[in-house]
């Protein structure tokens, strides 16, 4: 066939069907070339896969967000995790124009920068450029490798899977956390805060730059080093971006004349003890994020240490303080010691985890759960006077004693005696179980070993958990776990008292006629509007004040760590004072409200003898709270009616009472132990007639109490010395003449409540019976061991 025969479109069909050949053939090896680079980079991507496993540096953030204490990584860096919201905004915009201003376009490789790059290292016989984007950079920095070519493509293909897994702000995120700053300072935060003293969010644009500067030779632009040299590299950037209009020219101007002063310091210790118990607690979380107010915890810091100078010449060495929010639960203070670099003085230990005795501090619980068992009220009279619970023998801090008082003075003067009573007729178990509720660790192991010195310091606390305690007074008897972290929650919450027992004692505790006021305090002009109690233990080792208004609860505790007791020391004037300066400091004329009466809460007129309802023998009333269908409402009976001779000289029971020439008479009704206090101190009282010496009736009531020698107790006597026991009871108001018996044998006549001795001569068991002379018989056991 001639060609001139070929038709117009055979002709156009025949020009075109070879380049079509062509285009199609160049689309397949495209497609192929394509899905092996695929299958390739799945491949690698299977075999390399991309894995992130960086080691962060634990840092301790206040609630502001300020670092206050940080820690080594594992790999012995700095490299402090950028949170998201401290992103300099001025920091990340140099970053991108210096290191990468294409970041945001390209898939994680810059392939006209590669190729500039080569050519150009190929022209001039040398690596000058190594095109990394800062997604190649990321890769290098998570997997550091010697540069060569062939690294250079792993770099690529790290790159491409970063880009693949993330996304670009997660990218630049991953950057700004591993650039390196020199030495072991990696990341912008770390260098923020180990060259500025500040978060990356607070950077002027003068530190910003220069921070974007010296990841290009971390190794000689050291910060502190060579200022100046870093202060040419920023401003030559700085110029940079001024031609291209990067930043307002204002603030480029003012930052090229900004001065570089700064070197770099050791990572912040604010809090230490705080922040070595929550590293240690979350090893694990880069940042713990915790609720300590950093202003008012160096405010303590500063306070304490001046104050405990003014102790250490007493041979006081330490003090530890703990300060809680009362509204958010929040620990916004925590001093372990007033000096945690002092070692001669333990200063690493800290103070508000250690086991120490209470002294008098637990007494508020006690008063608030007898105030919500009925037991008391606030006005109720009390005997502050010597008594004897099977051979323990309490004592008042001073050893004085009071006779009759009220509760309320009971608790602020804070007197033993009155606690221990209270603890008795409470019952031990009782308090014991409202401890453990209060979570007290070392009362939940012991519980079952505690008895009546428990409420003067017989058990073992920590000034965490007595000022956790006290919050609960602050917040109506509700009991809270704390809140250590931002993120924690209210794990723990329950009515350890009613608002009623709380808000009573709050009262009692916020009285200034009291004995732990501290000295020359009474006249001051900046006493704060706060409730509060002091505690001394046994042997002056631990000296306790522990305060609140509505919104801090305050805990302080002064002593030595090694165990050491003071003859000086006591919460009074060595915890107090501090005390009172904390909340002067951080709360001072606080606008807070104090605290209202709870409903559940009413008031009544009672009898100032007795603190109960008022009988129709008490002339004198007073008001007191107490709680509507709880309180005890039976009347009083401080004085009773006693039908005596027309002259006083005798007095008649139901069984001799004549017909006539007799009359009807109130004498007080005098507990049997008050009777021997008054005695023994000669204080005069109105007595009750004799009985009847013509009655035949004997009573079986009021029978006289022994109380020495100690029921069931052995006593070891040394048989040379002539040792004797003393005899003696406590018999009731009518009462003249007692009749003491050994072994059922007679030994002395003597005045009611008179102390008489007599010697054991055998070793075993000993009968002592009393006789009063109304015919009422007590019987008392004991034993007797010699010793040669």
């Amino acid at each position: 066939m001639n060609w001139w025969n070929i038709s117009e479109a055979q002709i156009v069909f025949t020009r075109f069907r070879k380049p079509n050949k062509i285009w199609l053939r160049i689309f397949r090896y495209g497609l192929s070339l394509l899905l092996i680079v695929s299958l390739s980079l799945t491949l690698l991507n299977y075999l390399f896969p991309l894995r992130l496993n960086i080691s962060f540096s634990p840092v301790i953030t206040a609630a502001d967000g300020s670092v206050i204490n940080a820690f080594l990584s594992r790999d012995d860096k700095w490299r402090m995790k950028l949170e998201a919201d401290e992103i300099n905004p001025v920091l990340e915009k140099a970053i991108l124009l210096k290191e990468d201003k294409y970041f945001y376009y390209h898939p994680g490789v810059n392939p006209v920068a590669l190729g500039r790059a080569f050519v150009k290292n190929i022209t001039q016989s040398k690596t000058t450029s190594g095109a990394s984007t800062i997604t190649m950079q990321v890769a290098r920095l998570l997997y550091p490798k010697e540069r060569t070519y062939t690294h250079k493509l792993l770099e690529i293909l790290r790159a491409l899977q970063l880009e693949w897994y993330y996304s670009k702000a997660e990218i630049l995120h991953l950057y700004l956390n591993l650039v390196p700053f020199g030495g072991n300072i990696e990341g912008v935060k770390a260098a923020s805060v180990l060259y500025f003293q500040q978060s990356p969010k607070q950077l002027s644009l003068a530190q910003a730059v220069t921070l974007s500067v010296i990841p290009n030779k971390p190794s000689s632009l050291r910060i502190g080093v060579r200022n100046e040299q870093i202060v040419a590299f920023r401003n030559k950037w700085l110029r940079h971006f001024k031609q291209h209009n990067a930043f307002p020219v204002k603030e480029i101007d003012d930052a090229l004349v900004e001065p570089l002063v700064a070197t770099r310091l050791e990572a912040p210790r604010v809090a230490p003890h705080f922040a070595y118990r929550l590293f240690r607690k979350n090893r694990s979380q880069a940042t713990i994020k915790t609720n300590l107010n950093r202003n008012i915890q160096e405010k303590v810091e500063q306070l304490t240490y001046n104050y405990m100078q003014q102790l250490h010449y007493k041979n006081i060495q330490n003090a530890s303080v703990i300060i809680i929010n009362n509204q958010t639960h929040a620990v916004e203070a925590y001093l372990g010691s007033a000096d945690f670099t002092d070692v001669t003085h333990s200063g690493q230990v800290d103070g508000v985890r250690a086991i120490r005795s209470p002294g008098s501090t637990l007494k508020p619980l006690l008063y608030a759960t007898a105030f919500d068992r009925g037991l008391l009220t606030p006005k109720t009279i009390i005997t502050d006077v010597p008594v004897d619970y099977a051979g323990y023998r309490p004592e008042n801090y001073y050893g004085n004693y009071s006779g009759n008082i009220t509760i309320e003075q009971a608790l602020a003067t804070s007197l033993n005696i009155p606690a221990v009573k209270i603890l008795d007729q409470l019952g031990v178990p009782t308090f014991v179980q409202r401890l453990q509720q209060a979570e007290f660790s070392q009362v939940k192991k012991t519980g079952n070993q505690l008895g009546l010195s428990l409420i003067l310091g017989g058990c073992d606390v920590t000034l965490e958990e007595l000022t956790t305690l006290f919050s609960a007074f602050a917040n109506g008897g509700k009991y809270s776990s704390l809140r250590w972290q931002q993120q924690d929650t209210l794990a723990v919450q329950k009515q350890l008292i009613s608002p009623a027992a709380a808000y009573m004692v709050n009262q009692i505790l916020t009285q200034l006629q009291r004995p732990d006021l501290p000295h020359n305090a009474q006249n001051s002009m900046h006493l704060p509007k706060i409730a509060w109690k002091t505690g001394t233990s046994y042997g002056r080792r631990d000296a306790w004040s522990i305060g609140y208004n509505k919104k801090y609860t305050v805990g302080v505790w002064v002593g030595n760590f090694s165990g050491e007791g003071v003859p000086e020391l006591n919460g009074t004037d060595s915890a107090t004072p501090l005390l009172f300066s904390i909340f002067n400091t951080i709360d001072y004329n606080s606008p807070e409200s104090w605290f209202q009466k709870p409903p559940g809460l009413s008031y009544r007129q009672v009898c100032a003898a007795s603190g109960l309802p008022q009988n129709i023998f008490c002339p004198d009333k007073v008001t007191d709270a107490f709680m509507p269908g709880i309180s005890a409402t039976q009347k009083c009976e401080h004085l009773k009616l006693i039908p005596v001779s027309e002259d006083e000289q005798f007095a008649y029971c139901t069984s001799c009472l004549p017909n006539h020439n007799y009359q009807q008479k109130y004498y007080p009704n005098l507990a049997p132990e008050l009777l021997t206090f008054y005695q023994n101190e000669h204080i005069p009282y109105q007595k009750i007639p004799v009985h009847n010496p013509a009655c035949s009736r004997i009573f079986q009531d009021f029978a006289p109490i022994i109380t020495s020698p100690t029921a069931e107790m052995e006593y070891l006597l040394e048989r040379t010395e002539n040792q004797q026991l003393m005899l003696h009871c406590n018999a009731h108001n009518e009462v003249k003449q007692v009749y003491w018996y050994i072994n059922d044998k007679f030994l002395q006549a003597t005045a009611a409540n008179a102390k008489i001795f007599f010697q054991p001569t055998q070793a075993g068991k000993y009968k002592i019976s009393c006789t009063d002379d109304q015919g009422r018989n007590s019987n008392s056991f004991f034993w007797v061991k010699f010793i040669d």
